[in-house]
């Protein structure tokens, strides 16, 4: 389990456009938000990132860089990436499922071909929002079990609005006994 305040495993993929995302070598003043999304075959996942690339603008005004990441190969990560128009979001693609559990992502299995009628891989991670500080210490994280109710990108730019001015700590960093 990834604690707040405590430094995040680290991170080093390739992208689709921008070379090698290396989470230690990230230079945003105010860190990374980091979206690990479940793959090309999942519907609900392109709508979630069409929302993260109107929104890239927006962290970049903060100080905060962005990026999606998913378990899918290049050729599906750029499918993923044409089919939300991207323009500002950096997309990182063959995240190992080791790494993704490291980040206490949830893996799952192929059921088969998705309503889109793409198959989805043998195994594949579902999604989690993360914003990592520029010291790598978890800031903000969300993980989901399955591809529905996730957090919205635009509560997270607020949040930020909030935060910065007030200099709000990551919480839940306890981790005594009870």
């Amino acid at each position: 389990m990834l604690i707040p305040r405590q430094k995040t495993p680290n991170l080093t993929l390739p992208t689709l456009d921008h070379g090698a995302f290396d989470l230690s070598a990230e230079t945003a003043e105010r860190g990374t938000v980091i979206c690990f999304y479940r793959g090309l075959h999942c519907p609900i996942c392109a709508n979630y990132l069409k929302d993260f690339e109107k929104k890239v603008p927006e962290f970049a005004e903060r100080g905060v860089s962005s990026i999606a990441i998913s378990t899918d190969g290049e050729e599906r990560a750029r499918a993923m990436a044409d089919k939300i128009e991207a323009k500002a979001l950096r997309f990182g693609y063959d995240l190992p499922l080791s790494a993704a559990r490291d980040w206490g992502l949830y893996i799952s299995t192929s059921r088969g071909k998705t309503s889109l009628g793409i198959e989805e891989p043998a195994l594949f991670a579902e999604p989690g929002l993360f914003m990592v500080t520029p010291q790598q210490t978890l800031y903000y994280g969300s993980v989901q079990t399955m591809p529905f109710v996730r957090p919205h990108f635009a509560e997270l730019v607020a949040a930020l609005d909030f935060a910065i001015p007030n200099n709000y700590p990551a919480r839940g960093e306890y981790t005594g006994e009870v």
